[in-house]
């Protein structure tokens, strides 16, 4: 690897991928040479009643204002969280609400509004050449429940793939959503992400899923989860040696505001704790400080040491056989 690394000029870490078996999945290439790309993460008020015509323009104007802050300090990609337009409560959607769950009555989506203002941020990716990642409700069709589900928008505008969240609440699978069945990758300039949700934070092979799948970033959005969020995503991105970046809802930014991890598991940057719409953005570049090591030796090996490596070291011997053998 560092052989063809020199002769050809490129990194060793661009180098070894030529050596590593390339999977298979969503949208991805069958050769790649990773760049560096320019990623905001994105933090926003998050409302829960989809009757509210005024309140879903609301955040779609929020969000559009986001993409265009985000555009102007150079991003590439914008990563919204879960319920960037409207993040349906339990109790509103409920036909034995207001005070209990129940299966819910998704008649009472403005689906009209929601489309339009869907629509509206598709247009203006378009417009900046914006590639946007934005979380809503996708409808199937009835009775089927629909998909909580990302959307990913080109930067020409068009929705290129969408992730269902698989790993459902149990609210949710017992009375909002259908869940999604699959892992979905894209690539952004050579970058390849991989996309979850919701509650997901809390499945380690889901992360552990798409290193298999050798993406380069993995975007969460949430509207907030049980148990620290922040700190589970660190450990992903450590553990997997991949960019995680985490994308929540402004009400919960004073304790974990949206942010950025670098494949070493440290913070790389974060959006405002004040309650209010931010972005934060940052070049995920492999060969910078934060994330060479991981990318360039501790990805690699961890995948070498899962490949059977150690076969031909392990010995036949009673003092290892003997469990209770004493010092």
């Amino acid at each position: 690897m560092r052989a063809r690394a020199a002769k050809t000029g490129e990194s060793y870490t661009s180098a070894l991928r030529h050596f590593l078996p390339t999977p298979s999945g969503d949208l991805m290439s069958e050769a790649r040479n990773p760049m560096s790309v320019r990623i905001a993460v994105a933090q926003t008020p998050v409302r829960e009643d989809p009757r509210d015509v005024e309140a879903l323009r609301e955040s779609g104007r929020e969000v559009r204002a986001l993409m265009r802050e985000a555009r102007a300090q150079g991003a590439r990609i914008v990563h919204f969280p879960e319920g960037a337009i409207c993040f349906p409560s339990k109790f509103v959607m409920s036909v034995d609400g207001p005070d209990a769950a129940g299966p819910a009555d998704w008649d009472r989506c403005q689906w009209p509004v929601l489309r339009s203002e869907l629509a509206a941020i598709a247009e203006l990716a378009r417009e900046l050449r914006l590639w946007t990642v934005i979380a809503s409700v996708h409808r199937l069709t009835g009775p089927n429940r629909p998909h909580n589900s990302l959307y990913v928008i080109s930067d020409r505008g068009a929705v290129v793939t969408r992730y269902d969240e698989r790993l459902l609440s149990k609210t949710k699978v017992s009375y909002m959503y259908s869940p999604g069945v699959s892992p979905v990758t894209f690539e952004v300039d050579g970058v390849r992400f991989g996309c979850l949700l919701g509650m997901e934070i809390h499945y380690p092979e889901l992360f552990a899923e798409y290193e298999k799948l050798d993406v380069d970033c993995v975007l969460f959005s949430t509207s907030g989860t049980p148990g620290n969020t922040a700190a589970q995503a660190q450990g992903h991105a450590a553990v997997n040696s991949y960019w995680v970046s985490l994308s929540g809802p402004a009400q919960h930014s004073a304790t974990a505001p949206s942010g950025i991890v670098a494949p070493n598991g440290h913070w790389l940057a974060r959006c405002s704790t004040d309650d209010s719409p931010s972005v934060a953005v940052v070049n995920l570049d492999d060969s910078s400080e934060a994330a060479a090591d991981a990318v360039t030796y501790g990805r690699p090996w961890r995948r070498e040491a899962r490949s059977g490596i150690y076969t031909d070291h392990q010995v036949i011997d009673p003092r290892s056989e003997d469990r209770t053998a004493a010092f």
